[in-house]
């Protein structure tokens, strides 16, 4: 049976700043550990309470949609030879300047698609090292949820390398609507005001704050590459994206701070 003491919780409450995430049944607290909860006034909360779920009835989406799948190499080297984009003549053989900008072309390294696309590159690995971090705080949950996060980035890139549609943002069963509720109401929906991290806060939660601000960093680039002559957006779907995937990133912020995502004790089950 696990055994929590005192030091332990001083390093996750922080004064107050920090958050105790919920904890398995059952668990035992040194007498010192009880006396530091008794002293803070700290309100335990249990893995059993479930986070929050979508609606039930049968407008609830799936827990994992098509695209929240593992990783593959993205680009299929079969059919016509692509053409060069500048000239419209077949590429046998890709120049050193030249990239795959689709299935069917290739086009300078420096066409606006591929800064784009070198973004949602770096957004995906910073995805995976949030990733690490928290299977090494033992919040295994978080870190499924982050991989669903990771899925998502491939599909936006996929969306564009394909010039198709994105597919509509899921994460733990909720809408992207739904996740916006709890992004814009959280005292109301998960009983925490709205997050100012801060040095003192957790290192999954900094790392989170990091990404969401790199996942807007992403939309903002999108909506400078795909905006058209004219002023007006040629990917909408896409910008949106990565709004509501900025959204997506927050939710799960609240989540940790609200102690609403599961956690494993050291040495734990």
């Amino acid at each position: 049976m696990t055994v929590i003491t005192e030091a332990e919780l001083r390093e996750l409450w922080r004064g107050g700043r920090g958050t105790i995430p919920p904890l398995p049944r059952g668990v035992r607290f040194t007498p010192s550990a009880r006396d530091f909860i008794n002293e803070w006034g700290i309100r335990l909360t249990w893995l059993d309470e479930a986070p929050p779920s979508p609606p039930a009835g049968d407008d609830a989406p799936p827990d994992r949609p098509a695209w929240d799948r593992p990783a593959e190499f993205p680009v299929k080297l079969e059919g016509a030879l692509p053409v060069c984009a500048a000239c419209g003549q077949p590429v046998a053989d890709k120049p050193g300047h030249m990239a795959q900008l689709d299935a069917g072309h290739y086009a300078p390294k420096n066409a606006p698609r591929f800064r784009f696309r070198g973004k949602m590159d770096t957004l995906h690995a910073q995805v995976l090292v949030a990733m690490a971090v928290a299977r090494r705080c033992n919040l295994p949950q978080l870190a499924d949820y982050l991989a669903t996060v990771a899925a998502y980035c491939r599909e936006v890139a996929s969306a564009d390398y394909n010039d198709r549609p994105v597919a509509p943002l899921q994460l733990g069963g909720l809408s992207a609507d739904q996740i916006r509720e709890y992004t814009h109401n959280p005292r109301q929906m998960l009983g925490v005001e709205h997050l100012t991290p801060g040095p003192h806060d957790h290192e999954a939660l900094l790392q989170l704050n990091l990404l969401r601000c790199q996942v807007r960093e992403a939309e903002l680039l999108a909506a400078t590459v795909f905006t058209g002559n004219d002023g007006q957006l040629t990917r909408p779907d896409l910008v949106q994206a990565l709004n509501r995937l900025s959204s997506a990133v927050y939710y799960l912020a609240l989540l940790l701070k609200a102690g609403k995502i599961g956690w494993k004790t050291p040495g734990g089950g």
